[in-house]
């Protein structure tokens, strides 16, 4: 009986020890807690800038992080706003908190002084934006309503490839379609009309995320495109072409 009431007292005290709000509501909520990100990207820059003391895990994927969150292994996750609601649809135990991050602009990477080819991309962009393009990828992919109706592109006639590298677990921007197995996406669409803007057909490489900018590098890939913030770290190591889409980041965190 006495060791009964012990453990009742023991318990009582730790949970007075406990902290009295641990739901994460903001990003100063995320002080000291375990936080998942995609390796790679400005969510892991962020939280070692912004958040010293929290226990930063890299994952190379969104969806590892989101299994790490519901088997309890991290207290949230911090990633880009869509790709976050792709995550959310279908996982109905978790939930966005939306805070005052930086806006970030998306572009495609080319490697350092590779002017010709950065010229084309920029041409192609604010054509897409003239001729209605652009919108077209956008009611495709990131329309309220989720149908997917893709635009229509015609391969060029040659033989002469053009490598695009990516990162083919980020939607809308590229993602498997799970009918029938293709890659698609924001982005896979937008390097199929940079490549008909070279006169060249389109190659896909899919790679992890940290691992893109050094295949470009290396020259394994002639372009990025993948949801990649042009932050000023990276354009000393590569070009960036003019943005073609703004996003901010969320926190994801269990219901």
């Amino acid at each position: 009986m006495k060791k009964f009431f012990a453990l009742v007292i023991f318990s009582t005290l730790l949970c007075s020890c406990l902290p009295k709000n641990s739901e994460i509501n903001s990003i100063e909520d995320l002080a000291g807690k375990r936080i998942g990100v995609q390796s790679g990207t400005t969510s892991a820059s962020y939280i070692s800038k912004h958040l010293p003391d929290s226990y930063l895990m890299e994952f190379i994927t969104g969806y590892d992080a989101a299994e790490a969150l519901k088997k309890r292994k991290i207290d949230a996750i911090v990633m880009d706003e869509l790709p976050a609601k792709s995550i959310i649809a279908r996982n109905d135990n978790l939930k966005i908190v939306k805070d005052k991050f930086v806006e970030e602009e998306y572009a495609v990477a080319v490697r350092k002084g590779n002017k010709e080819l950065l010229d084309s991309i920029n041409k192609t962009i604010r054509e897409a934006r003239e001729n209605g393009t652009y919108k077209a990828l956008v009611n495709a992919f990131i329309s309220v309503e989720g149908n997917i109706q893709l635009p229509e592109t015609k391969e060029a006639e040659t033989d002469e490839y053009i490598t695009m590298g990516t990162n083919v677990a980020f939607p809308p921007f590229e993602y498997t379609c799970r009918d029938d197995g293709k890659i698609i996406g924001f982005d896979i669409s937008l390097g199929q009309i940079i490549a008909d803007g070279c006169g060249k057909k389109l190659k896909i490489l899919d790679k992890p995320f940290d691992s893109l900018i050094p295949a470009l590098q290396t020259g394994d890939v002639d372009f990025i495109a993948a949801g990649m913030s042009a932050t000023e770290d990276r354009r000393q190591v590569v070009d960036f072409s003019e943005p073609y889409y703004k996003t901010t980041q969320v926190i994801i965190t269990r219901k």
